[in-house]
């Protein structure tokens, strides 16, 4: 189960030959044989709650940069 900010928990089902573990409260490592199915999992993880450029928070790969973007003047 996954806690994203929102008012309910999500369930993800985990695909056979996927291993997630937990390393901190907000880090989770996605590790298999195929290279493909930990990518796409990864990426159906991620959607759930992509980074938004204003503040940037989000599930964000570990590598990943995100670009942001400046607020309202007055």
């Amino acid at each position: 189960m996954l806690q994203l900010g929102y008012s309910h928990e999500i369930r993800h089902p985990i695909p056979e030959g996927i291993t997630i573990a937990c390393e901190t409260q907000s880090e989770i490592a996605i590790s298999g044989a195929d290279k493909q199915l930990v990518g796409s999992v990864a990426a159906k993880i991620r959607s759930y709650r992509p980074p938004e450029p204003y503040k940037g928070k989000g599930v964000k790969y570990k590598d990943e940069q995100i670009l942001r973007k400046e607020g309202k003047k007055k």
